[in-house]
């Protein structure tokens, strides 16, 4: 991403020093993605999905632990009354839970190769398709050469907000292209 950051603002400045006229005609505008993305039905949607599988995989965390904790507890209650081969094997047991527990947290959340951020790609894949092709149809309608994220990376210090193509973005998203 910063590569492409540097390379986006040496192609800006290459620009302005060739064709002083070329860069007074350049037109940039940006967009807001988080209001893109809350506002917009679809990608709505993908995070109703995502979240539903996350609150799912949580729930399954919940229910290991509940399960781990009650074993603790029962083994703690009798731990001095078993013989020494039961405590071994409980202890084993409760061990193996545990581990069970951090496995499947890290298979489902761990960054970056987590299922969930897999999921993540997975579900909002088709989502981001639109909203690029969006994006690139208002900024050619618009004649505008570059296109900044504006709640992404990239931080813009000044916006005119007569630049700013957001909701006619949002707009096209809403009705289809």
């Amino acid at each position: 991403m910063k590569q492409a950051i540097i390379s986006l603002v040496l192609v800006i400045t290459a620009a302005t020093f060739i064709n002083a006229q070329t860069t007074a005609n350049l037109k940039i505008g940006f967009v807001d993605s988080e209001i893109i993305l809350t506002q917009y039905s679809e990608a709505i949607k993908a995070q109703g999905d995502l979240d539903a599988i996350t609150n799912k995989w949580s729930s399954q965390i919940d229910s290991m632990t509940l399960a781990y904790q009650k074993s603790l507890d029962d083994y703690q209650k009798q731990v001095n009354t078993m013989p020494d081969d039961k405590k071994t094997a409980a202890q084993q047991s409760l061990i193996q839970m545990e581990q069970n527990i951090l496995d499947f947290r890290r298979q489902k959340f761990q960054q970056p190769n987590g299922e969930i951020f897999k999921k993540q790609e997975e579900i909002f894949a088709p989502v981001k398709a639109k909203i690029y092709a969006a994006i690139e149809k208002v900024a050619k309608d618009e004649g505008m050469q570059f296109i900044f994220d504006k709640s992404g990376d990239i931080i813009l210090l000044y916006a005119d907000s007569a630049f700013d193509i957001t909701f006619k973005v949002l707009d096209k998203l809403k009705r289809g292209n």
